[in-house]
């Protein structure tokens, strides 16, 4: 019997490899094209040294790496699989988020992480989508990157409002003392997964946490950052 090939999440064309998720073309097309300051995320002169902002005010952790701006192709693709919900999408992401760690550790200046972590629901939010996205990226991610990964170090102890509803002043004020850390982390040197960056309240908070409990670096990694 011939098998069905599967087909790109994306553009709906047959792909060489089912397990891929996406094809070649719409991953190639979602790639950053405008430099991008490798602490914030936002876009810069050049994408090797921080950006006028961050050296005014540099964010707490100390890298991110994103796939692509929060636009199409890829930002459909992610509100699918938050809110449909559809987490057998979250393979092929997670696959396009290695790609793009693994040019990052190609172009240097990069830390070997110790422990990857997820950004927590709440376990209200989680039981009514039934899956932690983050989570499910970063089971991938662990598995690829041969990294060891801990779904319970991080709990959100506070049930808070969505972030995409509010302005980044009620962002900030919304997570104070949501989080709890469960695990020892000194001397580590951490990476911190989330699906979206937009102002970056939520992996700060998470940051400040970690490096007040003694962790060496804070790297963060998501799928898309708004611009």
């Amino acid at each position: 019997m011939l098998t069905v090939p599967g087909l790109c999440w994306l553009c709906r064309m047959p792909l060489m490899l089912s397990q891929w998720g996406i094809c070649s073309g719409c991953t190639r097309a979602m790639k950053v094209r405008e430099k991008v300051c490798p602490l914030c995320g936002l876009p810069a002169a050049r994408d090797d040294i921080a950006c006028g902002r961050c050296l005014q005010k540099p964010p707490p952790w100390q890298r991110l790496i994103a796939v692509s701006r929060y636009a199409p192709p890829l930002s459909p693709l992610v509100q699918q699989f938050k809110f449909l919900p559809r987490p057998e999408i979250a393979r092929a992401l997670a696959r396009l988020l290695l790609l793009a760690v693994l040019n990052a550790r190609r172009c240097g200046n990069w830390q070997t992480p110790d422990m990857i972590l997820s950004v927590p629901l709440h376990a209200r939010r989680q039981w009514r989508r039934g899956f932690n996205q983050s989570d499910l990226l970063c089971r991938a991610l662990a598995h690829w990157l041969q990294t060891p990964y801990q779904p319970a170090a991080l709990r959100r102890v506070r049930a808070t409002p969505v972030q995409h509803q509010l302005n980044a002043r009620l962002r900030k004020q919304n997570l104070k003392n949501a989080f709890r850390l469960e695990l020892p982390v000194a001397g580590l040197h951490i990476v911190v997964v989330d699906d979206v960056v937009t102002t970056g309240s939520t992996v700060a908070e998470i940051t400040r946490l970690l490096l007040r409990r003694g962790a060496a670096t804070v790297q963060v990694w998501c799928l898309c950052r708004t611009l």
